[in-house]
């Protein structure tokens, strides 16, 4: 598929940034404007975004209600009250109970017991079935993580149980907030916390934090949560950008060098074990997804007692078991999104919609996000994807660039009976007898509210370069623009008019492409691999026709011989 290319062109306030970068450091002019485009407008600011350090976090005291919140931990602590640790069932809800629970006893509170809703029998968020639980085994306070923001009736039926609820939440509330001891959410409209996108687990880590704080109790003990945080981080897709950043940074070096033995456990199922060099990729693609498959699967409570566990041989046990979870899933997702597509495939309506929604009651609630999520990738539309649970339909949406799907879920909230998420994925819970009309409203505001050119398969380069730029000392200097992510990707690049200088396809079906190519203004030449592309240029190529590349800058390490290449990501002839 050949996708549009954008370039944003920088703003009159990048450009400023960009002559101030020019002028102020040695930098080329395109790794200026790769830092203009990122906010950084000078070279104190280069230094503190290429070497982000601890300084760089926040006080958790300029959260609304955290004196409420340290207050209430710590009366509970002192009178010894026992104290239950609720989260999502999803990575960044696992991995938050796993790190206040380890911190709390850490340092001795040990009157504590954590608990993570069933997906398929209590759904998202705060449950009736929780508070029970809490309230027929003593606990006075819950710790709820990763969810909650919007659980007004939830956390009044705990008072009506003497039930305290501190609220730990980074999802966009409603209007009316529930009536917590605390609610620690920098959404809030009255927030005057100044990052507003730390994770879930980031939001409980700000927490203990402000415990320690209150107790006197050493960083060593928060330090040594950091790989949690940092796995939060990266499978929460949540930006890469200021706290997160440096919270990021710090995540990857404690994983890379001292990771806690529920995560060594992972990584040695994932093969990582031996690596040093770690990346936000890797937490994507290999750990998140395992850690994921518990709650998907069968339940959550395995991966977090997976997290906190203290004994190696159980943590490999348990990491095994994840594992298989996680092919079990890949299995499971592969059928459902072949069923879905054969669903779209007989719609005769279909071409004349902007969205995508489908409905099939049997399929498995624990991997339609991830179908929402292939479903969006093929068919470049707001998408989602329903099924019935618990007398219910649930669903999950994933969204296209640029287009805000929490909105348009929003737009039809009187035809929900629960919904929550952000601007590129979303939840929601409805009536089966409202599934046609949701199709109907759902459709109706992406096709007034969502642009033409947004149908278009994109890809979002930073800037266009001549091959001789790619040097060493230029890959260098990209190499600390991680760690990469939301607002912070991987920099992509464009070159025109290239020639080839000896491709060749390669591969079993010789459907990928070797690329070669040469710079014929500047004589530079580049190798590189286009996964997919040989059939399709190939023949181009070979007859000395000249092409666009679109690309990353990757480090090739080939029998411990280290080259540069080109990631190529499309191909255009020109």
């Amino acid at each position: 598929m050949i996708h549009k290319w954008i370039i944003n062109e920088l703003t009159p306030e990048q450009k400023a940034c960009k002559e101030t970068l020019l002028k102020e450091t040695s930098f080329s002019p395109t790794i200026c404007e790769l830092l203009a485009k990122r906010g950084i407008s000078d070279k104190k600011s280069a230094e503190a975004f290429f070497c982000p350090t601890k300084e760089q976090i926040h006080d958790p005291a300029l959260y609304n209600d955290m004196d409420k919140a340290v207050e209430r931990l710590d009366k509970a602590m002192r009178n010894n009250e026992k104290v239950l640790v609720y989260g999502d069932y999803d990575v960044d809800g696992t991995t938050a109970v796993a790190l206040v629970y380890k911190f709390l006893t850490g340092i001795n509170f040990t009157n504590i017991d954590f608990y993570i809703p069933d997906r398929y029998d209590e759904g998202y968020g705060v449950s009736y079935k929780g508070i029970d639980y809490a309230a027929e085994h003593g606990f006075s306070l819950m710790i709820v993580l990763d969810c909650g923001i919007k659980a007004v009736e939830k956390v009044k039926y705990a008072k009506e149980k003497n039930i305290d609820i501190i609220i730990c939440d980074h999802h966009t509330p409603d209007e009316v907030l529930p009536d917590a001891v605390a609610v620690l959410d920098a959404k809030r409209t009255d927030s005057t916390y100044p990052y507003r996108e730390l994770s879930g687990c980031g939001v409980g880590f700000k927490f203990m934090q402000a415990v320690a704080k209150s107790n006197n109790i050493p960083a060593d003990h928060l330090e040594a949560l950091l790989d949690l945080l940092a796995i939060s981080i990266a499978s929460d897709i949540v930006p890469i950008t200021g706290e997160n950043r440096a919270l990021m940074t710090l995540g990857l070096k404690r994983l890379n060098t001292n990771p806690c033995i529920g995560v060594r456990a992972i990584l040695k199922v994932c093969e990582l074990d031996t690596r040093k060099d770690i990346t936000t990729s890797d937490i994507v693609f290999k750990i998140g997804p395992r850690i994921n498959a518990s709650g998907r699967m069968s339940s959550g409570r395995e991966a977090v007692e997976l997290l906190i566990s203290k004994n190696l041989d159980d943590a490999m046990a348990r990491s095994g078991r994840i594992n298989t979870y996680n092919q079990e899933r890949k299995e499971l997702d592969k059928t459902i999104t072949e069923q879905a597509k054969e669903q779209i495939a007989s719609n005769p309506d279909f071409k004349n919609l902007k969205s995508t929604v489908v409905y099939n009651k049997d399929w498995s609630k624990g991997v339609i996000g991830i179908v929402a999520s292939r479903l969006s990738e093929t068919y470049f539309r707001p998408t989602v994807v329903l099924t019935r649970s618990n007398g219910f339909v649930t669903g999950s949406a994933r969204s296209v660039s640029g287009f805000d799907i929490y909105k348009a879920i929003d737009s039809c909230r009187d035809l929900l009976e629960n919904f929550g998420g952000h601007i590129f994925a979303a939840g929601l819970t409805l009536k089966e007898e409202n599934v046609e009309e949701f199709k109907r409203r759902f459709d109706l505001y992406v096709q007034e509210n969502m642009g033409k050119e947004q149908y278009v398969p994109q890809i979002e380069a930073d800037t266009e370069i001549s091959l001789d730029e790619i040097t060493p000392e230029f890959f260098n200097t990209l190499q600390k623009f991680a760690p990469f992510g939301p607002e912070n990707l991987k920099p992509v690049f464009i070159t025109n008019n290239v020639i080839d200088h000896g491709s060749k396809r390669v591969g079993k079906e010789l459907d990928h492409l070797k690329v070669e190519v040469a710079d014929p203004q500047t004589g530079a030449c580049m190798n590189g691999i286009a996964f997919g592309m040989g059939k399709e240029f190939y023949e181009h190529l070979h007859s000395g026709k000249p092409v666009g590349v679109c690309y990353t800058v990757e480090e090739n390490d080939f029998n411990g011989r280290k080259t540069l290449q080109l990631m190529v990501k499309d191909i255009k002839k020109q």
